[in-house]
Order: C-alpha cells, then structure tokens, then sequence
C-alpha cells in the first residue's frame, strides 16, 4: 500500500474507492429518511437550491436518493465479486484439488462458459434465479465466475509445474494443503488485482440488470433503477438521469483504477539504486587497440551490489576470458557491459567504451547485431519456439542493417553455414525445438554473426554440452576469431576451458577481479590463493584417485553481505587480521594484476581442504 499511495494514480484511485465506501456505510444511516420522504407538492420538479437533481414522481429527492442508494449499489456490486470470485476458484483450482480426470472436465466447462459474453451470461442467469436483488446478485456472480476461473486455472497450471510443487506431491502433502500452501498465495497478486477490477464490472452489470426492469423491485432502490426513472422524463428533468449515471460511473472508474494501481504497486517499483564510489579500483592497463575499456564498473540491485568495482580492457582480436564460482558477478558484467541490465538494475562506471563510443549515453543498441555480439548461455530460451530459426536471424539483419525480406534471409542462411550447420537452406526453416542442443547453440553464435562484430561476448556458451559438441563450438569461436578478427570476451565457470581458448584470464570472487594474468601462466604462476583453489579442484589424468577431491571449503560470499576486508579471507587458509580488515587493492605487475596480501606464498595441501 505504501508503494501504491506513493503514486499519483494509486492515491487518488484509493482516496476516492475509499470515500465511496464509506458513503456506501454511513449516507442509508444518515439520509434515509430525507430519500424516502414523500411530498406531493413537489412532484417531478427539476434542479433548484432546495432540491439538487429535482424529485420524482413522488415528490421524493432524488439527490438523497442516489446517496443512499449508494449502499445497496456497492454492497451488491461487492458480494456478487465474491462469489464470482470463490465459484471461479473453485473451479480454477479443481485440476488440482480433483485430479486429472476431474479437472479436465471442468476445464472444458470452463472453456465453453468462457465463449459466451459476460452480458449475455448474466441476463441468462438472470432469467434462471429470477426477477429482484438476490437473482441479479446471483447471475452476476455467476457470469464472473467463468473469466475468473479461466485466469486460475491459467496460473494454477503454471505454478503446478514448478519444482518445489513437485518436491510437496514428492513429500505427500495433501491435495488441499498443496493448494492452500504452495500455489494459492504465489498467484494472489494477479487474483487480487483482477478482483479489484471485476468488482468495477459487476457495479455496472447490477446497475445494467436494474434498469432494464430485473433488479433491484420496489420499494428497493439503485442506481441503475434510478437512472430508469430518471430517463423517462430525461428532458424536463436532465438531472435525475444524470446524477445516478455519474455516480455509476465514478465508483465503477474508482474500482478499475484501484485495480491498475494494485497491479503497478505489484511490480514493486523501487527508487533508483545508489551506487558508492570507492578509490580502492584503479584502471585496467589500456592501449590505442583495446576494442573495449571498461573502468571501475559497477552494478547494483536495490539492497546489494553484486559488481564492485570491476576493470578491464579487450584488445583486437584478444580472447579474455572470465572465471569464477557461481554468483561471483561474471554474467552480470557481461550483460552490463552489452547495457542489458533492466530497472531496478544500475550500472555505474567510469569508463565504459567500445571501439571508441561511450556506452553510458543510452547509444548503444545500435551496436547490438552489428558490432557487438552476445551469445546466451541457455539457446532454448533465447530463441523463440514459434518462430523459424532462419526468420530470428534475419530479424536481425532487418533491425540493424535496413536490409529487406530476401536480403536478410540470404544472410541468414549464409550465416548458418559460416557456422558448420549442415544444408542451412533447410535447416533454416526449421524450428528451435528441430534443432540439437549444439545446433541450437551454433545457431545462437550465427545471430551474432549476422553483422560483422568486433566483439563477441559469451556467456557460458558450453554449458549443458557434452564434451565433443563443447569442443565444436570453442573450436567454431575460435575459427571466427581467426577469420574475423573478433575479439573474445568468454564467459565461464570451468577454469580449463578458458585456459585453453583465451590468451588472457580474469579470475573473480565476489563481484572483484581478484587475478588477471595470461592464460598460458594459469597453470604455473598463479598468485591468488582463490586461483589456485579453483585449479586444484579440477581433477586431471594425474589426480589420486584414492585421495578424496580437492575443494574449496565454505560458501561464496553473498553480495547483500559481503564482509568486512578481503571478500576471500573466511575461506583462505592464508587469512590474518589485515586481510580480514582491509581490502587488498588490485595491484599491477609487469601486465599481471592480483588482489592479496599474501600474493605467491604457497597454500599447504591440507590447507585446501584435500
């Protein structure tokens, strides 16, 4: 609520749903008696001082009677939502509470209900429960029912597929239980906010059914019966037909903007993400060739700085590649660097170039697809399932080259054999899900191939790749490297990967570059104890096998928590009082920069935790 009372929209939705609800309470206890006094000598008057919108037939006015009827108006509005709203549940969660079988058949009610306009729906219900309030209540909750259970069933199947549903139906957690506790209240935000916007909906309906003569029955009284009244002498009395119609109108406006509030205070809009600036980064070594510079960049998240400080420089035709465990920042750089990082996301840095151009001014989309490349790790959900593989590569070529139809598709082709997939013409009318795991990934690097790029990032372009497809697709970047001249920005968590594709290694921990040495060095002159960790832990041809595997003892550091000097010191077997207190820089050396206070002093084997 405070994140929607912040907003322009969400304040004066609440005030007003809020003002209207309390009217609805407090004018049939106050104004009753003033609406239903009768006085003949007033008869079908029009506005004046004493009488706002005129009197009816009966000399009654009609001011007080469109605040009274306020009550019964919201009140009925209301209650049919909430039965609209419990039927559609019922119905949108039978799937899970009545299995399979079950479920299908109501589905399948559901989706016949769901054909059928809600108008239409609500007078054929109306006809079935019959003529006055209880009916008109009944038919439009019952009209509601259908569009709300088709929503739930929507997300209800979503959430249902998720692991730790299948974990609960795993463990035997009850039918009831598994709804209740596990999906129920990880769909309610979307429930909520189409709640909100159907009671809007039911305001009008019920108003609808009341002035066609099936609602609210004498001596009752509605909005929607006093806008019939009132249109029968329209002309002589304007203001009796217009004081219900704008009333109808503000509360049903009241709700529908309440609910677009509810959904953008959902979203959890966050004020913009400060980022502190230290001096503790100095630049990355540069020269008049790099392809790109970056200098102490860094990228928050409300609460937490998973990037801090991270400088670096790719030369042409330079292979860089990025290591390090889970959750050290290496994507997250990588995708900052391409400007992929979405609000509430900040990205902070001194230096941020490409092939010259600052990429801080918001310029460069234009560079993506032409001379800047990204390859996803994850090719299924890069590449959209219901479109051609063909058609999503000359998309490209279309957006950033101005190329037409034929062009683009020619290209396309052309690209998806630069990159070794066999009779592309055919391959390039297939779908994603025609392709191989590998296919899918080449195809992902011949995307990126649509222009000329002078830079390639690859983000884990390996990952969930057996070992001769892995060696295909490092031994395709590196023929392109080859050919092209591009360079190589490689993005990994497995160490001997990197050391074998790339000419230079940048080793991170906790969002810092904490080593950045040539990757024929790896093996031999690593520095950082979080270097030689990494490498220990990878068995080879010459490990014991009798001796259990090397590993890193403890956890990666969480980026909300990062602790107080070395971010590495809680795991170091090297640690003393100055690492824990003081954040070692990252010194440059002879082109090799390390951040450690006990840079080059040997780690013992039982300190690693072997």
């Amino acid at each position: 609520m405070k994140r929607i009372l912040r907003t322009p929209l969400g304040a004066s939705a609440t005030g007003l749903l809020l003002a209207i609800l309390i009217l609805a309470v407090v004018a049939p206890l106050l104004w009753t008696d003033q609406a239903n006094a009768i006085d003949t000598s007033q008869i079908m008057k029009g506005s004046s001082a004493e009488h706002w919108m005129g009197t009816d037939n009966l000399g009654r006015d009609v001011f007080f009677r469109v605040l009274v009827a306020t009550g019964l108006s919201v009140r009925s509005a209301l209650l049919a939502t909430a039965l609209g709203v419990l039927i559609g549940l019922i119905l949108g969660t039978a799937p899970v509470v009545l299995g399979r079988r079950a479920g299908r058949f109501v589905a399948a009610v559901v989706n016949i209900a769901v054909a059928f306009p809600g108008l239409l729906l609500a007078l054929f219900f109306a006809v079935v429960f019959g003529v006055g309030t209880t009916g008109s209540l009944l038919a439009i909750g019952f009209a509601i029912a259908p569009g709300f259970a088709r929503l739930a069933q929507t997300l209800v199947a979503k959430v249902s597929g998720l692991d730790y549903v299948a974990a609960a139906r795993v463990a035997g957690v009850g039918r009831i239980r598994l709804l209740v506790r596990h999906i129920l209240p990880n769909i309610a935000e979307p429930l909520v906010v189409n709640a909100a916007i159907a009671a809007g909906s039911a305001l009008l309906a019920f108003a609808g059914l009341s002035f066609l003569g099936l609602g609210v029955q004498p001596p009752d009284y509605d909005w929607g019966r006093l806008l019939g009244e009132g249109l029968q002498a329209i002309y002589l009395r304007p203001a009796a037909a217009l004081g219900p119609g704008i009333a109808v109108i503000i509360a049903g406006l009241a709700f529908h903007l309440f609910g677009e509030a509810l959904s953008k205070g959902f979203t959890r809009h966050t004020a913009p993400v400060k980022l502190r600036r230290t001096d503790t980064t100095p630049p990355a070594p540069t020269d008049d060739n790099a392809v790109l510079v970056v200098n102490d960049l860094r990228v928050g998240f409300p609460g937490v700085t998973p990037v801090r400080g991270v400088s670096f420089t790719v030369g042409q035709g330079e292979a860089v590649g990025i290591v390090g465990e889970s959750g050290s920042g290496k994507s997250l750089t990588a995708l900052a660097v391409a400007r992929l990082i979405e609000p509430p996301g900040q990205v902070d840095a001194e230096r941020l170039t490409f092939l010259g151009r600052d990429l801080r001014n918001g310029n460069h989309r234009q560079l993506l697809g032409t001379s800047l490349a990204m390859v996803f790790q994850d090719p299924m959900t890069s590449l959209n399932p219901a479109m051609r593989i063909g058609r999503q590569l000359a998309e490209v070529a279309e957006q950033h080259q101005g190329k037409n139809r034929k062009q683009a598709w020619n290209r396309a082709v052309d690209r998806l054999r630069a990159v070794r997939i066999p009779d592309p013409r055919r391959r390039a009318r297939q779908y994603p899900h025609e392709f191989s795991g590998g296919m899918r990934q080449r195809a992902m690097i011949g995307m990126g191939l649509m222009g000329k790029p002078a830079l390639i990032i690859a983000d884990e372009p390996t990952t969930a790749l057996d070992v001769t497809v892995q060696r295909q697709v490092l031994r395709l970047l590196a023929n392109i490297r080859a050919a092209d001249g591009a360079a190589l920005l490689l993005i990994s968590h497995d160490i001997t990967v990197v050391s074998q594709v790339c000419d230079r290694v940048l080793v991170m921990y906790a969002g810092r570059i904490v080593e950045d040495l040539p990757a024929d060095e790896l093996h031999t002159a690593a520095r950082h104890p979080y270097t030689r960790a990494l490498l220990a832990a990878v068995p080879d041809m010459t490990t014991d096998r009798a001796l259990p595997l090397a590993v890193i003892p403890g956890r990666p550091v969480d980026a909300a928590q990062v602790p107080t000097g070395c971010a590495y010191a809680p795991r170091c077997p090297l640690a003393d009082e100055r690492c824990l207190s003081t954040d070692p820089p990252l010194e440059n050396e002879n082109g090799r920069r390390v951040a450690c206070w006990h840079a080059d002093v040997p780690v013992q084997a039982g300190d690693r935790g072997e």
